[in-house]
């Protein structure tokens, strides 16, 4: 499977960066960039990229509503976020724009692509500095429990759904989903579907 990514950040040193850092990742083809986020909405109409790789904070549109209006536009299209900022306001805000994650700029070349494919399928990923914040910042000394939906998106994660699938057998938007797979993230100390899973059984939760 071949990977069409955009690169959206208004540092041209930066873009030039992530393309170096992908460009011998047979799987993953940078097809286009932009600098702006009224730029990235353009570029991702004209090129119908795969997945977006997005800076937050940019003149012309921040990343959150240029995310918004990708995935309006392109519902096919995901789109992760790839910033230095980190607070939870940030990456709530993302997420429920439709961001399909959130990943922080010392993301290594590995964990980008890998990030990358599992976006591309769908699901959503975490750097693990953003969920150990949140941990940090939401859970303060003592585990939280699960919601009794969080649970119902938990056991639709465990059997292999997909977000979207997930958002029509609970007749829920895509977008509420990953809210709550953030949040089911967060509660159980996590960064992937699999540790998720993996956590609750151990709790048991499922």
């Amino acid at each position: 499977m071949n990977i069409a990514v955009l690169l959206v950040d208004d540092h041209p040193v930066i873009r030039a960066g992530i393309r170096a850092m992908l460009h011998d990742v047979t799987d993953l083809h940078v097809v286009g960039e932009a600098e702006t986020g009224d730029g990235a909405v353009a570029a991702a109409r004209e090129l119908t990229p795969d997945v977006v790789l997005m800076d937050l904070r940019m003149p012309g549109g921040d990343g959150v509503t240029a995310t918004a209006a990708i995935r309006a536009e392109l519902p096919g299209t995901r789109v992760v976020i790839l910033t230095t900022y980190e607070t939870d306001g940030d990456i709530l805000r993302a997420v429920e724009a439709g961001a399909a994650g959130y990943l922080l700029k010392d993301t290594s070349p590995a964990e980008l692509a890998d990030a990358v494919r599992a976006a591309a399928r769908g699901e959503t990923v975490l750097s693990p500095s953003v969920t150990a914040r949140l941990v940090d910042r939401l859970r303060p000394g003592r585990p939280e429990t699960l919601s009794r939906r969080e649970v119902d998106v938990l056991r639709l994660v465990a059997a292999g759904h997909t977000n979207a699938e997930i958002g029509r057998a609970l007749f829920i938007t895509e977008a509420t989903v990953k809210t709550y797979v953030v949040r089911i993230f967060t509660k159980l100390g996590v960064s992937d579907r699999t540790a998720a899973v993996m956590a609750a059984v151990q709790a048991g939760v499922l």
